[in-house]
């Protein structure tokens, strides 16, 4: 990928994959992008959405680097990058890697950016199981920074390194994930996070909108600049986390069990009796959320984090 400009095969045109297309256009001025989808309306579908997705650039531009096509083989043939968006459902992702090897060059690399389906479960049918491994995007991809790289235990050390190379080359920020685990890792926190609020507001403690003023007023801001260990190691003074844990681990741990017995008391699940009010709230209170407003608010924050970033400090 190092001699000539960069092709990049998109495999379905969702959400996802548009937002992925706009990235590599808009980030990578010499790459080709090549849309593959089997919607009959694809070409007037991506003509149409497409644009929305390409902000601060010239859209002109972009387009004369992007290719669309019906034809998985016509897609992946000549990419340097095959990248995966398809159903998240490992029968469709088992069936189209092999497809994709085929047809592709022996050089390609293989990403997936499904949300919960490891690499080596996709890659069971694959000849070489080494290739793949897994992108998994913090949404939107086009604005987020964040790439999770989940190699399964085959994925080549190669593979590994080109992946995380590619996107550092392109400012992004690929953190690479050490194990396999269900969700990967930002799922996880933030599910964490969403489990605990819907329990709150299941139990009346607060409401919707107050919860979220919570979080955009205190560890919305902090976590912009520094995560939850860096955060909590700093909130320790000159003894760090281990200061911090000794002085309130009792408050930490006390809020830990409050949490596992208000879950499981309130029946915390998916689909159980909470999740009706609190979806009634979050309606009454947001109705149809613009995400043209959230990305572009977003987008201002991780700029003006970016401004205040001096070489060599984080």
């Amino acid at each position: 990928m190092d001699d000539k400009p960069t092709s990049i095969a998109i495999v379905g045109a969702g959400t996802i994959g548009l937002s992925f297309a706009a990235l590599h256009l808009a980030k990578n001025p010499d790459c080709h992008v090549i849309i593959f989808d089997t919607r009959p309306d694809l070409q007037d579908y991506v003509n149409t959405s497409l644009p929305g997705y390409l902000t601060d650039v010239d859209v002109a531009q972009c387009l004369t680097r992007l290719t669309i096509t019906t034809s998985l083989e016509e897609a992946v043939k000549n990419a340097d990058v095959v990248q995966e968006q398809g159903p998240e459902n490992l029968d469709f992702k088992q069936k189209i890697w092999p497809e994709i090897e085929e047809a592709a060059s022996k050089d390609a690399l293989f990403w997936s950016s499904t949300s919960g389906i490891p690499a080596s479960k996709q890659s069971q049918h694959m000849q070489d199981r080494s290739r793949l491994v897994v992108v998994h995007p913090y949404n939107p991809p086009h604005v987020m920074p964040l790439l999770e790289v989940v190699p399964s235990p085959l994925t080549s050390q190669d593979v590994i390194d080109r992946t995380l190379s590619f996107w550092q080359s392109l400012g992004r920020v690929p953190v690479l994930i050490r194990k396999e685990c269900t969700g990967f890792v930002a799922n996880r926190l933030a599910f964490a996070l969403f489990r605990e609020a819907c329990s709150l507001v299941a139990q009346g403690v607060v409401g919707v909108e107050d919860l979220d003023s919570v979080v955009q007023s205190s560890m919305g801001p902090r976590w912009t600049v520094a995560g939850p260990f860096k955060s909590y190691h700093a909130g320790g003074g000159e003894g760090g986390l281990q200061s911090f844990m000794e002085k309130i681990g009792g408050t930490v741990q006390s809020c830990w069990d409050a949490s596992d017995a208000d879950v499981r008391s309130h029946d915390v699940r998916v689909n159980a009796a909470w999740q009706e009010e609190v979806c009634r709230q979050t309606h009454e209170a947001y109705g149809v959320v613009d995400v043209s407003e959230r990305d572009r608010k977003t987008r201002g924050v991780l700029e003006a984090l970016q401004d205040a970033i001096l070489p060599g400090t984080s």
